[in-house]
């Protein structure tokens, strides 16, 4: 199976952001892509976190969905919607406004097939740079897994996370997935300390693909994501990856790769802790 990441340097305007991700698309289907996966906050890139409140879709309907839904259909490719902000329930007690950070899949049908609000909120602090995604975020309580068959006959157990949930291994043993999904917007400073050494660490303890979309380069909101999407394979090797800017970023999926890295080192049948 082929599949895509894409990369992005997203910005302000949503529908500037969706004829980007339409044009990354269009190429993934071109190149032979079954699966293209979109990164995180694709949609858009606001100058401050309170702008996804203005942007926020209910479920099921909303011009980002739209778009997903009809990309998919139009192209007959499997889609990750990478994140969109998506209503909650409101508190009237708490008198806070805040959203899902949610991941969507459409098959090629333009169907949505799976849902995942964003598990782990992201808060860092080093004096300079400050985020609290709690500040606008609610977080979701549920891992999410799809199954995707594909036209090698192969039917794959596709497992969906966002950005810091790479951070917490036990989510991945939990969706005990053949591919695990990461859309992404790492920041410069995280990224370039931990990205890599964490999506390997994920694909080899796992041994599973490990396909990462992120946002790349400098945002009009003055922020610079770290970028470098990238496939890794079973054993930990990478497969393809993109420094900075906007990119597809293929790879070529075999089930036997999976299939002979879990048997050459048994290790998720040795686990003794559960």
């Amino acid at each position: 199976m082929k599949v895509a990441a894409l990369q992005m340097v997203s910005g302000t305007d949503l529908q500037r952001n969706l004829d980007i991700a339409a044009q990354l698309l269009a190429e993934a289907a071109a190149g032979g892509a079954e699966l293209a996966v979109l990164p995180e906050y694709f949609c858009v890139m606001g100058l401050k976190d309170t702008d996804k409140l203005a942007l926020q879709e209910r479920f099921g309907a909303g011009p980002v969905q739209d778009f997903l839904a009809q990309s998919a259909k139009r192209l007959g490719l499997w889609i990750v919607g990478g994140t969109l902000p998506v209503a909650a329930p409101q508190s009237a007690a708490s008198g806070i406004r805040r959203i899902y950070n949610t991941c969507l899949v459409f098959n090629p049908s333009g169907q949505c097939v799976a849902r995942y609000d964003k598990m782990h909120l992201f808060r860092f602090d080093n004096g300079t740079e400050s985020y609290d995604e709690s500040r606008v975020l609610l977080p979701g309580t549920l891992p999410v897994t799809f199954e995707l068959p594909s036209s090698d006959g192969c039917t794959w157990r596709i497992g969906l996370s966002i950005c810091y949930d790479l951070r917490f291994p036990e989510l991945y043993r939990a969706l005990s997935a053949d591919v695990l999904l990461v859309p992404s917007a790492f920041t410069f400073t995280t990224g370039q300390a931990h990205w890599d050494v964490l999506l390997r660490a994920r694909a080899i303890e796992n041994f599973a693909f490990v396909i990462a979309a992120a946002q790349g380069g400098l945002h009009e909101n003055g922020r610079r994501t770290w970028g470098h999407s990238m496939a890794v394979a079973p054993w930990g090797n990478v497969l393809a990856q993109h420094p900075e800017g906007p990119a597809v970023v293929m790879a070529e999926l075999h089930q036997q790769v999976l299939v002979d890295a879990r048997a050459r080192l048994p290790a998720l049948s040795h686990r003794v802790l559960q």
